[in-house]
C-alpha cells in the first residue's frame, strides 16, 4: 500500500511539473507570435499642438523617427505649400533626418532655420533646402489634423493629401 501512494504522489508530481512546463511553453509561444514592440510603435502618433510655443522646436517621435513640429511666430512667414494651418496657427511637420545622410539637423530659432553639422545642408523653418548637399527638402511623414488642439502622425488625412498634391509640382518645396 505504501508503494501505490508512492506511485500517485509521483504521477500527480509529474504531472504538476509537466502542466506549469506547458503553460510556460504556451506563454513563451504567445510572445513570439506578438508583434515586437518596435513594430507596435510605428502605427500613429498624437501630438497635442496647444501646447507649442512659437519658434520652438518640439520633437516627437514617430516610427523611430523624430518628427519636428515648429509653430511660426508672428513675424515668421508661412510657406504656402509646406506649411499646415491647424485652428489659428501654421505648423511646419517633418521628418527631423536630413535627406543627404540622415543626420539631425539643428534648429536655430535666432535665424529661423535648420542647419545640419554633418556636411553643412541648411534648411528654412518650413523644410524647405536653401544651402550644401541634401538633394531635397525635409520630408513631410503622414498627418492628419483631427481638431484645433490635435494632429495625429501616421494617418494620412485630406490636409496631408492636398500638401503632397500641391508639393508635386515644385521641385524645391517637395
Amino acid at each position: 500500500m505504501i508503494n501505490e501512494s508512492r506511485r500517485g504522489f509521483m504521477g500527480k508530481a509529474f504531472g504538476a511539473v509537466a502542466a506549469v512546463g506547458a503553460v510556460g511553453s504556451l506563454v513563451a509561444m504567445k510572445k513570439t507570435w506578438d508583434p515586437l514592440p518596435s513594430v507596435m510603435a510605428a502605427g500613429f502618433t498624437t501630438v497635442d499642438v496647444s501646447k507649442l510655443s512659437d519658434n520652438k522646436l518640439e520633437i516627437a517621435k514617430w516610427q523611430g523617427k523624430p518628427i519636428f513640429l515648429l509653430r511660426f511666430a508672428a513675424d515668421m512667414p508661412a510657406v504656402e505649400k509646406r506649411s499646415v494651418k491647424v485652428g489659428e496657427h501654421y505648423y511646419s511637420i517633418m521628418i527631423g533626418l536630413c535627406t543627404h545622410l540622415g543626420c539631425i539637423p539643428a534648429y536655430r530659432d535666432a535665424t529661423h532655420d535648420f542647419k545640419c553639422a554633418c556636411h553643412g545642408g541648411e534648411f528654412t523653418a518650413a523644410g524647405v533646402h536653401t544651402f550644401g548637399p541634401p538633394p531635397r527638402p525635409l520630408d513631410i511623414p503622414p498627418f492628419s489634423i483631427k481638431d484645433e488642439n490635435t494632429i495625429v502622425l501616421g494617418e494620412a488625412g485630406p490636409e496631408y493629401k492636398a500638401l503632397i498634391a500641391s508639393l508635386s509640382t515644385d521641385s524645391n518645396i517637395a
